[in-house]
């Protein structure tokens, strides 16, 4: 069956980086629309990234844009998500998400703060 097994996330201070992963099983992320959501505290699930198949375009929200990158693996069947430069209000759990048949990873949470 599809899962979604995210990681990566942690406490780390303002301009720091990070890089989530996202481990897919039960099909081929090569074939498929990928998404970064996150969540904070009292606020709406929102898009982050996407990635759609074999990697031809990439989106990001316009908070996100020239400081987080998505990317995939196909030999190793995980998408990730490169955050740089990051923000106190980039805090929030991130999760990935495979469009078709709305599968969603259970999470991983991301802080920062000094």
């Amino acid at each position: 069956q599809v899962q979604l097994v995210e990681s990566g996330g942690g406490l780390v201070q303002p301009g720091e980086s990070l890089r989530l992963s996202c481990a897919a099983s039960g099909f081929t992320v090569s074939t498929d629309t990928m998404k970064w959501f996150r969540q904070a505290p009292g606020k709406e699930r929102e898009l982050v990234a996407r990635i759609t198949p074999a990697g031809i375009s990439t989106n990001y929200a316009d908070s996100v844009k020239g400081r987080f990158t998505i990317s995939r693996d196909n030999a190793k069947n995980t998408v990730y998500l490169q955050m740089n430069s990051l923000k106190p209000e980039d805090t929030a759990v991130y999760y990935c998400r495979r469009d078709r048949g709305d599968f969603w990873g259970q999470g991983t949470q991301v802080t920062v703060s000094s």
